[in-house]
């Protein structure tokens, strides 16, 4: 089988495999659909220094069971699934206190172990064992489906955040997972919503969900004055950062309302990972900060939930679908802002 496999920056290219063979309690998914992440953008423009190459890259998929060899799995051949990407391979504090996302315990799909930008994938039996295989029984289309991963990780900023009727809630970063965070804030009930952005393409694509505003980054800062006026003078009081650059992360703390939670849900890039930042907000205006990683299963769990229930707009988040072959045309639709969500279809040419 032909999957795209990462050999360095730069590199993926869609080569020759050998089909995988399973061993006792593994099980074979025949990859309907795998949606492109940011780490997979990243990877590719940057490397990465956790995967060693060569590696089938792409962990957010919907599937079915194609073979297996294990009898007591919660899945069986012929079934849909999605799956919760994080193996854990001990126990300690983390794992105990259910925040698997955190141990040094774990291992991942597509960083450890082939992922699913390929027809097949398998599944090792320790993942298997621990119930990361998620049957999906509505009818919700693949490449909708393959949102669970994503949207979990953003589950996991929100489940810190509490969102509720009273909140306004500013996104920085209209990309895939800046309108997801939008589109939950909103099923939250937040009253107002607010999208940041300095690509005016990704903000004309955020004005197709349900958001009240949509704010244009500028670099004299005049984006700020925009969403106090938004806010009646006090700013959000909630701001989720979902863009990683340090420029955000200081408008955030910068446009947060007194009292307000700010969520660092991107990082900033391994190689610049220290930012100035004006901490006397913090201290002034007594916000919360938090940080997000990865996601719990408890997350994926919620998000899987969600996606079944038809209340989120996952069928607009996804925007272009390709081939295996054409899989680097991806990178370019996503950096560009002409592409939301770019899914993988890896079983059509």
């Amino acid at each position: 089988m032909r999957a795209a496999t990462y050999f360095g920056k730069e590199d993926l290219r869609v080569v020759e495999h050998s089909a995988p063979s399973l061993e006792d309690g593994e099980v074979l998914l025949k990859i309907s659909a795998c949606s492109v992440c940011g780490t997979d953008l990243r990877t590719y423009r940057h490397g990465d220094k956790k995967i060693i190459p060569p590696r089938v890259l792409g962990h957010e998929f919907c599937a079915t069971v194609a073979e297996s060899r294990a009898p007591d799995a919660n899945v069986q051949v012929g079934d849909r699934v999605v799956m919760y990407i994080v193996i854990v391979d001990g126990r300690d504090r983390y794992v105990e206190m259910g925040r698997e996302n955190l141990t040094a315990h774990r291992t991942t799909m597509s960083y450890h172990y082939d992922g699913a930008f390929a027809p097949f994938m398998r599944v090792p039996a320790s993942a298997v064992r621990q119930g990361n295989l998620f049957k999906v029984t509505s009818d919700i289309p693949d490449d909708q489906m393959s949102l669970a991963e994503p949207l979990g990780c953003c589950m996991n900023a929100h489940s810190r955040l509490g969102i509720g009727l009273k909140d306004t809630v500013a996104v920085i970063g209209a990309g895939p997972i800046g309108i997801m965070h939008a589109s939950l804030a909103r099923s939250q009930g937040a009253q107002k919503v607010i999208v940041l952005d300095n690509n005016p393409a990704r903000l004309e694509m955020a004005k197709r969900f349900d958001i009240d505003a949509a704010v244009q980054v500028q670099a004299d800062g005049s984006h700020r004055e925009q969403v106090r006026a938004l806010t009646d003078g006090f700013g959000p009081d909630i701001v989720i950062v979902a863009v990683s650059a340090a420029a955000a992360q200081n408008d955030a703390l910068e446009i947060a309302a007194k009292a307000g939670r700010v969520n660092f849900f991107a990082g900033l890039p391994k190689s610049n990972p220290v930012a100035p930042l004006d901490v006397n907000h913090i201290h002034y205006k007594e916000l919360v900060i938090s940080g997000s990683y990865s996601e719990k299963k408890s997350d994926f769990q919620a998000a899987f939930a969600l996606l079944h229930s038809g209340r989120f707009p996952a069928d607009k988040i996804i925007t272009h679908h390709l081939p295996l072959a054409r899989i680097t045309e991806a990178f370019p639709l996503m950096e560009s802002g002409e592409a939301l969500k770019v899914c993988i279809l890896p079983n059509h040419e």
